[in-house]
């Protein structure tokens, strides 16, 4: 079973930063996804950005340049580093992993295991 544990959701003013963090109980020799993902009211959940065991990563387009995915493997972490927060980016923030995956698409339905979801707020 992994257990995944976000933090560092807030509420900030557009062209603010945050940094969000998922704590992952993730214990593999094989290959696996970490994804952020965040759903908006009233909206369908979206991929938002995902990293591969090989640090291979992959982002949405719209947040490409805004956003960064990283990992820790030695405590093990991943990171969601938001820069230039748009009032669009308003959503509740969740973290994602699949095991024995080759490529890490941005599709929810990929994805095994999730968080509870730290809410992040762009106000204009």
């Amino acid at each position: 079973q992994v257990e995944l544990v976000e933090s560092g959701g807030g509420s900030v003013t557009a062209g603010g930063s945050l940094r969000l963090s998922c704590a992952a109980s993730l214990y593999t020799t094989s290959r696996y996804c970490l994804g952020w993902f965040r759903q908006a009211p009233g909206k369908q959940p979206e991929g938002v950005a995902a990293i591969d065991s090989d640090n291979t990563t992959n982002y949405q387009s719209s947040v490409k340049g805004r956003f960064t995915i990283s990992q820790d493997n030695s405590k093990p972490t991943m990171y969601l580093h938001m820069a230039s927060l748009e009032p669009e980016d308003t959503a509740m923030y969740f973290c994602a992993a699949r095991i024995f995956a080759w490529a890490c698409g941005l599709a929810p339905d990929e994805y095994t295991y999730w968080g509870q979801g730290t809410q992040v707020t762009v106000s204009p």
